[in-house]
């Protein structure tokens, strides 16, 4: 046994240099190195001269080749304790799968079995490949999960996915608890959750680029600050150097005022930088693993991760920020270059004596002109039929809404409106930039925003779109445009469109009225500072109809 475990060890050492493989029919020449016969032979017959493979060692004649029965031999044996040798195994570390079958210390496991639901290593495998009965199985890749892949009332291997209940089952759970249910097989379903997920991963994507893009613009605008403070530091030096101790006392006042000035911005700046660079972190691990869980074969385990891990991660607080390098010196250089008596009267400059408050620094990003800039802010929205008015009815998704006055039977629910014919989406808006687009029909309709606290019971004007402080709306009526927000009223004349785009940036306080055609027209812009989330909401007199435009990535 210790001669056969040496030979294997040495089976690199008779390998032919020519063919890579283990000698066939051995033949020695005379400076010591060996090949197979044909494949020297056939060497030789294509060369001018005879030389060693190896060694490139040149014989001046031809040496006559006979076959080397001792190492023959020794290469007969080697094959022959090679084949016999079982295959070589290692026993299972921290990180590995173990057999279960071994007994004693266990070896690693190199595929599990989703009939048997076990593990198996090389040796204990091999009935797999040999006995008729069980080369059907499926044979999948080592795996420590298996027993969540048995259904827990069962035992049986999760096999259906019935979309009435959203659940993995077995075929016993088919019919004793299912019966009627909608099911698919899990590869069916596997290609409708990959759909999604490669949205889930465009989105993430898309907000990765979004915020690298604001942190390199961050930086950039930091650094001409930084210059702009440099300027200006130096122009106050050659204007205050030349006068007297007043003036230097004023200078130093000035600069000190900068500095602070500068100070604040930079650690205002600093921490919304630290904020981009820990969510690009956390996007990013986030985009990883997703790819991971999209890439993976197994069905299964793709479905039990899908719904913890295909989350969007939420947009967070206003992440826009503004700069500005115009520190206003221009007067104050004009009077330092006048008389002497205008000295005291710079002391009393506002920014020599101003309280530290809010930064005067703001840098925003900048306004969206085209239609392909609005859709890169392109948000989805659903509208919320708890809040819809009976007379409404939502339909295509909870995407349209047409008024009816045969009226919905809907539930009682403290959300809906129960005199005026509105309804509010579900989704809260805040902290960002948001876009969307609504097709429109009808001779009077509101097109708006509220807060959630907007009174929904009783038929008060306070409880309509833009008849409160807690709502703001663009209306048609007569044929004409208006804005409204807290009853104030403002008319706009503007030619009727279809379609109508509403751009909200909730952090700068700016919601804009677009009409929509091939060009983007500006209908209103209200300038305000939001304190709370906003919904979109939608007014509608009979046979009117309002339809939330379906757009996709493909639109941008």
């Amino acid at each position: 046994m210790m001669a056969e475990a040496q030979l294997c060890g040495l089976q690199d050492e008779f390998t032919c240099s020519v063919c890579l493989d283990t000698l066939t029919d051995p033949v020695s020449i005379p400076c010591g190195h060996n090949f197979c016969l044909k494949c020297l032979t056939d060497c030789w017959d294509q060369s001018q001269e005879c030389s060693c493979p190896q060694c490139r060692h040149t014989f001046t004649t031809r040496p006559e080749l006979n076959r080397n029965t001792l190492l023959n031999e020794v290469i007969k044996k080697l094959k022959k304790t090679t084949l016999s040798s079982p295959p070589p195994q290692n026993y299972a570390g921290p990180g590995d799968v173990e057999c279960d079958f071994c007994t004693g210390k266990k070896f690693r496991a190199v595929k599990s079995c989703l009939t048997c639901m076990a593990s198996y290593c090389q040796t204990h495998l091999q009935p797999h490949y040999e006995v008729a009965a069980l080369k059907h199985h499926k044979l999948v890749d080592p795996d420590r999960n298996l027993k969540e892949k048995l259904c827990e009332k069962h035992q049986k291997s999760l096999e259906i996915f019935c979309k009435t209940d959203d659940s993995c089952i077995c075929m016993m759970c088919v019919v004793t608890g299912h019966n009627g249910h909608k099911m698919v097989e899990l590869e069916t379903v596997r290609e409708e959750k990959q759909k999604q997920l490669g949205v889930t991963l465009s989105d993430i994507k898309m907000g990765l680029q979004e915020r690298e893009k604001t942190l390199k613009e961050m930086k950039r605008a930091m650094d001409e600050m930084k210059m702009s403070v440099v300027r200006e530091v130096e122009e106050n030096e050659k204007s205050f150097t030349a006068l007297i101790r007043c003036i230097e006392e004023a200078h130093r006042t000035l600069t000190e005022r900068i500095r602070d000035q500068e100070k604040r911005e930079m650690e205002k700046a600093n921490g919304i930088m630290e904020r981009l660079e820990k969510e690009i972190e956390e996007l990013k691990r986030g985009e990883a693993e997703l790819k991971d869980v999209s890439e993976t074969k197994d069905h299964l385990h793709f479905l039990q991760t899908f719904s913890s891990r295909c989350v969007l991660p939420a947009d967070g607080d206003s992440l826009s920020f503004t700069v500005t390098a115009d520190f206003s010196s221009v007067d104050l250089r004009k009077e330092l270059s006048g008389l002497t008596k205008s000295l005291e009267k710079i002391s009393r400059w506002d920014i020599m004596t101003r309280t530290p408050s809010a930064p005067v620094f703001a840098l925003q990003p900048p306004e969206p002109q085209s239609r392909d800039d609005f859709l890169k802010y392109f948000c989805p929205l659903t509208m919320d039929i708890n809040t819809a008015y009976s007379d409404l009815h939502l339909c295509e998704g909870n995407k349209k809404v047409t008024c009816e006055e045969t009226g919905t039977e809907y539930p009682d629910h403290p959300d809906r409106f129960d005199y005026w014919e509105q309804v509010l989406c579900r989704e809260a808006l805040t902290g960002t930039r948001c876009y969307w687009e609504v097709e429109c029909s009808g001779d009077f309709m509101r097109i708006g925003v509220a807060y959630k606290g907007l009174r929904r019971k009783g038929g008060g004007v306070e409880c309509g779109l833009g008849n409160n402080d807690k709502s703001w709306c663009l209306r048609w009526s007569h044929s004409q445009y208006s804005v409204w927000h807290n009853k104030q009223q403002t008319v706009i004349s503007a030619p009727y469109s279809p379609t109508i785009g509403v751009y909200l940036d909730w952090p700068a306080g700016s919601l804009s009225f677009y009409s929509v055609s091939h060009t983007m027209t500006l209908l209103h812009r209200f300038n305000t500072s939001f304190s709370e989330p906003l919904y979109p909401g939608f007014y509608l007199d009979p046979y009117s109809s309002i339809t939330i435009s379906p757009l996709t990535p493909c639109d941008h």
